[in-house]
């Protein structure tokens, strides 16, 4: 492997981690991640930051957690002066890309990478910031509700699948584009050097809608995992932070049959079969352009998806469906197997690092995460693993402390959550209700005080709430200038032109060149 190894990270979108317990699921077809993860490291008890699309993105970019990114929901501006991977390792002489989805908010639309290849498939700006000083206010043009689950079913196209069906195209373009530029520079006409690469290929599957390809769809005609293993438990029996989320999803208005909930499973086990021919269609691609040998590559998720267990949907709360996500790392000559130990989204900044030879001790005291790579050594975690939430269906900041077999949740408004994760991995015993745990909640509850100000997480969530609706409805006012990214394609440099030597193109478009 090259001194600087290559970096090809693919990332997913609402892929529920206990779906990967070791690599895909058996009944999973998906024979390329399952393929990837023999040659991979595999993290059991991985957890998002923060269970929604862009907190939890920022997090994982920046590896810290939102009450330090400050991106505590779908339209927090991420902002520009917190430095990214993709920083790091511009920084270090990185050549870095995104293909995809990463759901900033803002004007600053890159976030260290130096290329965008497509823009973002949802909106970058304030439109979606919910309310405190509304608990209980649904909004209704972009607030979840559970249209995804009765419409279920097949399609050929859809806007989700032209999405993806772009990035990973694009994807594909630019590792051919990094291959040829690698291999122009082994002859004497090589330039500056060769600069290592850092590739993002980020996706939006399995992200409800559920609609699926039929080819994907007749994969699971047979599949015994369409129903839930917790059946649905009623909103009056549902702890406070589901209720909310009953209301916020907008339950009441939908009659949700047994049909529709295994119509809903079974597309999106179909969608990680959609995802599976594109992993593979980009693992062909550093096969045969002889990349694979120089490239870590890193699968990993957002967030889960509750996927009707408990009668719950999609994320926003901290059970395992909703919180819990995959990670694979594969190294070239690198270590393999399965590390049980809990770990987060957080420790992909610092493991990068840490593969890379890039140092973070500038930033290491606002770094949540922590490198992954003394667990692969058979050492132990430092601290445990850290989750927030704060955005649509709550009312106040929750958060989550997982630690050896148990997971800690805590909100201001609520009664405090215990689950033991071995004895009880479906999470239907709360243990902070029993009087003997008494000590044991102590304990989590002092961890919480050290880690956190609750008082001040909310106050801060409310005080960026409150500018952000003010700055929004501005912004909609007289002259709109959006923030999406719009990615431009110069059409002049592209194929071949009247100020270029086709001899020249022709060779240097060519992979492998004079063979």
């Amino acid at each position: 492997m090259n001194k600087k190894p290559n970096i090809l990270i693919v990332m997913v979108d609402q892929l529920n981690g206990t779906l990967f317990p070791d690599g895909p699921a058996d009944f999973l077809h998906a024979p390329n991640l399952r393929a990837l993860s023999e040659r991979s490291v595999r993290f059991k008890n991985n957890y998002t930051a923060s269970p929604l699309c862009a907190p939890g993105r920022a997090s994982f970019m920046a590896g810290q957690l939102p009450s330090r990114t400050r991106v505590y929901d779908n339209a927090a501006e991420y902002a520009s002066d917190i430095p990214t991977y993709a920083h790091h390792l511009r920084r270090a002489g990185y050549y870095t890309c995104l293909s995809g989805k990463m759901h900033f908010v803002g004007p600053d639309q890159l976030h260290g990478f130096e290329d965008r290849l497509t823009t973002d498939i949802y909106p970058a700006d304030f439109g979606w910031t919910p309310d405190y000083r509304k608990p209980g206010e649904r909004i209704d043009w972009w607030y979840h509700n559970l249209g995804s689950v009765t419409e279920a079913g097949v399609a050929e196209i859809s806007n989700q699948m032209e999405y993806d069906d772009e990035v990973a195209f694009n994807a594909q373009q630019k590792l051919y584009q990094l291959a040829r530029e690698i291999d122009s520079e082994t002859d004497s006409e090589a330039g500056e050097g060769k600069r290592p690469w850092c590739v993002t290929v980020s996706f939006t599957h399995p992200h409800d809608p559920y609609v699926t390809r039929r080819k994907f769809w007749d994969l699971y005609e047979d599949c015994e995992h369409l129903d839930p293993t917790v059946g649905a438990i009623s909103y009056d029996d549902q702890d406070a932070h589901s209720q909310r989320i009953y209301k916020a999803n907008d339950y009441e208005a939908f009659d949700i049959s047994p049909e529709d909930v295994r119509r809903s499973r079974r597309a999106y086990f179909a969608n990680i079969s959609y995802l599976d021919e594109k992993v593979g269609e980009l693992m062909d691609v550093l096969d045969r352009c002889r990349m694979r040998d120089d490239t870590i590559v890193v699968f990993c998720s957002d967030h889960g998806d509750m996927l009707g267990e408990r009668g719950l949907w999609f994320k926003m709360n901290f059970f395992e469906g909703s919180s819990r996500v995959p990670l694979m790392i594969s190294i070239p000559d690198g270590m393999t197997g399965l590390i049980e130990a809990p770990v987060s989204n957080l420790d992909i900044v610092p493991t990068l690092a840490d593969l890379a030879g890039v140092d973070l001790s500038e930033v290491l005291p606002w770094t949540d995460g922590e490198t992954l790579m003394p667990l692969t050594r058979g050492e132990e975690r430092k601290n445990p693993v850290y989750m927030e939430y704060a955005a649509e269906g709550s009312y106040s900041p929750l958060v989550s402390i997982r630690e050896g077999r148990y997971k800690f949740n805590h909100c201001e408004l609520d009664p405090p959550q215990l689950f033991d994760l071995e004895a009880d991995p479906n999470e239907l015993i709360n243990l902070a209700d029993k009087v003997e745990n008494k000590d044991l909640v102590e304990s989590f509850m002092a961890k919480v005080r050290l880690r956190w100000d609750m008082k001040l997480f909310d106050a801060q969530v409310r005080e960026s709430q409150a500018r952000r609706w003010v700055v929004y409805e501005a912004l909609r006012n007289g002259g709109y200038f959006p923030w999406d990214f719009q990615p431009l394609q110069k059409a002049s440099e592209r194929y071949m032109r009247n100020h270029m030597d086709l001899n020249v193109l022709e060779d240097k478009a060519r992979f492998p060149r004079g063979e």
